[in-house]
Formats: C-alpha cells, structure tokens, sequence
C-alpha cells in the first residue's frame, strides 16, 4: 500500500527483541522487501535491555537493490547519517555472531537490569560449577570486576576442588571472593526436624536443606548490602526442574535461564578462547556437572546427558513438537515422555523463578506460560 501510494523510502522503527541467529532472519526480511517493491530500506532498531527483553540495536538501510548501504553496530547507541544516493556516512558495522553475540546481549541485558533497577553492584554463588563461572564472567564485564562479589558455601559434601576452582575463577576475574561455610548452618537445620522425619529415610528433602541455606546466605548479603543477588541457573535446568524453590533460583534475575547447558559450555569455551586464557579453569569445564548435595553425586544420575536432554527440549519447548513427533526423529519414546512430563510438572516452579533475560525463540516466563495444575498425558 505504502508503495502503491508513491512512498520514497520504508522505513521500520522497531523494536525487534534480540534471538541468537535472528540477524540473518532480519537481513533476509529487509533485502527481500526492498527488491520486491524496488524501495530503499530504513531499518531503525531499538537498543537496551528491558527486563527479559534485550534490543541489540544494529540498525541498517540497503538501497532499493537490497544492497547493503550503511550498517549500525550491534548493542550499543549509534548516530549515523545515511545518504540513499550515495555512499554511506561512517561505513558498515561488522556485526558480532555466535557465542560474540550471545555474550553481547546477556551483558547488554544484566548491565541496564541492574542499572535501571538501582543497584550498582551485584552478589552470586560460586559453587565451582559452570553456571556460575559463566554468570560470573558475564557480570565483571558487564558491570566491572569491583561490582561482583562471589560467594563459595561449601558444605559437607562439597569437595575442596570445587571451592579452590571458585577461588581461581574470582583471582582471574579480580571479583571479592568469600567463602561462608554452610555445614554449621545444615547440622542446625537436621537437629531441628529429626524430630519431624523420624522414621523416614533421607531423600531430596535433606538435600534441599543445603541449596536452601545457600539461598539465605545470598539472600542475607543482599538485603545487608543492596546487592542485587544473581541466579545462576540455565534453561535445561528451569526446563526440567532440576533446581531448588528458595535455594539455588533465589535472585533477583537469572541471567542464563534462558541458555541451554550444552551452549554454556560453548560460551564458556568463548570466553577462554578470546581472552587467549583460562579465565574459567580448566577443571571447571572438564569436571561432570554435579548439585553436590549428597556423596559422588552427577547430574546424569537424575538427567540423560546433556546434549540428549537439549536436543528433546529444544524440539518441545521451542518448536512445540508432540513427544510423538520427537520420537519419530530417533529418541527414546520412553525417555521423550518422562522429560516432557518433567517440563509439564516444573511449571509451577517457573512460575516463581526471577525473571530470565531472553536469548531464544522461546523463553520461560513471558514467552511459555501453561496450566500448573493439570493432568497431562502422554500416549
């Protein structure tokens, strides 16, 4: 219509959210536009966080070929002058991909939460893991090493490498480090419900006593301090509800949430690889994921392997495939149907999970909302 009444020029003024891999999505929508109606384009993008939202900006204009005219950097504020009958004013923008991009925006959308929200600085829990290491990295970027403060809670089940590794991690990062041991807290917290569980055999109830304990201690330093406290949980975890209400989802956002573990571990790779160093150890990327929460434990003890459990979640969660469908491209039906049911049955955990920033098609929270009380079943 614009087109048939005379338009010069389109121009978008967006607000396109950020998704990793949706720059190609917004280049091939943009050149197809501006060949098909033989029109420049103007694609003005919005940049910033806002709440779960990241605007990663990259602005751009193609000529009514669709070529290339001027392109704006991705995530950060830029002013730039395009002449639609000449050549561009400031050049073209190489723009960042792949673990670059994601690491861009879930800086871009932690640094604007805190800021716009009012703290200055922000509090984690460095268990030694992989999940916090990333978290840990991504806030001293974001927000300046002097700005994070790290806090490994051992418990009796933790092992010494696991708190040394954590050690390493905040020297590297030049993050305040402080180790608040939980084991005099826990013994206090069995005393007082033997009485309760007498007769019972020990299970995940005694194991959540730790993870919880951890949440107060966190809780606790932010409430003192006016630290804004961080979860550190990713996507395959809050996808299946392999975390702990009050304990290890305490925080005020969570800033991998929505980042499969399989591409943390790509991102932590990242990270190591640019900055020509280890500033995640070593051990941390090579250790098998562990909760620590009772003796010689492994995540693949409850979960199938990781790389398994992404490729069943991305197909149900992000491209709303029955179990059926999944099954058919080669999975176990079996172990479809239980990590569907995982899903279905965690939502009401989700429900009160600290807002996730968003980097995929589909994020819990605003983008996946179901039914907590139900009775689903799976044929």
């Amino acid at each position: 219509m614009l087109a048939a009444g005379g338009a010069e020029v389109l121009i978008n003024m967006s607000a396109s959210p950020y998704q990793l891999g949706k720059h190609a999505v917004r280049t091939e929508l943009i050149t197809r536009q501006a060949k098909q109606f033989a029109l420049p384009v103007v694609f003005v993008n919005q940049v910033g966080g806002n709440d779960e939202l990241i605007f990663d900006g990259a602005s751009c204009t193609v000529d009514r070929a669709g070529r290339l005219l001027a392109q704006c950097r991705d995530f950060t504020e830029q002013l730039l002058v395009v002449d639609l009958d000449g050549p561009a004013v400031g050049g073209t923008e190489a723009l960042r991909e792949g673990m670059a991009s994601l690491k861009a925006a879930l800086e871009l959308g932690l640094r604007d939460y805190v800021v716009k929200c009012g703290f200055s600085k922000v509090v984690l829990g460095l268990s030694g893991g992989i999940d916090s290491a990333v978290v840990a990295v991504l806030a001293a970027d974001a927000l300046g090493p002097g700005n994070v403060v790290g806090v490994a809670m051992p418990s009796r089940y933790s092992s010494g490498q696991s708190t040394e590794d954590a050690r390493s991690l905040a020297k590297n990062l030049g993050i305040d480090f402080r180790v608040i041991p939980i084991e005099p807290m826990h013994v206090v917290f069995e005393e007082a419900l033997a009485g309760a569980f007498v007769g019972t055999d020990r299970n995940v109830a005694e194991q959540n006593i730790q993870a919880r304990t951890r949440g107060i201690v966190i809780m606790a330093l932010s409430n003192k301090f006016g630290y804004l406290a961080l979860a550190t949980g990713n996507k395959s975890e809050l996808a299946v509800g392999y975390c702990t209400l009050y304990g290890d989802m305490c925080g005020g956002l969570s800033v991998i949430g929505d980042v499969p573990k399989t591409v943390v571990y790509q991102l932590a790779r990242h990270i190591n690889r640019t900055a020509g160093a280890d500033r995640i150890p070593a051990d941390i990327l090579d250790r098998p994921p562990s909760a620590e929460l009772k003796p010689n434990q492994l995540d693949e003890d409850t979960l199938p392997p990781y790389d398994v459990l992404d490729a069943i979640l991305y197909r149900y969660v992000e491209q709303d495939m029955n179990v059926r469908r999944i099954a058919e491209q080669g999975f176990d039906p079996s172990l479809v149907r239980d990590v569907a049911q995982m899903v279905d049955r965690s939502e009401y955990k989700r429900r009160q999970a600290a807002p996730c920033l968003k980097v995929t098609g589909r994020a819990f929270g605003m983008g996946r909302r179901l039914p907590m009380a139900q009775r689903f079943k799976y044929e």
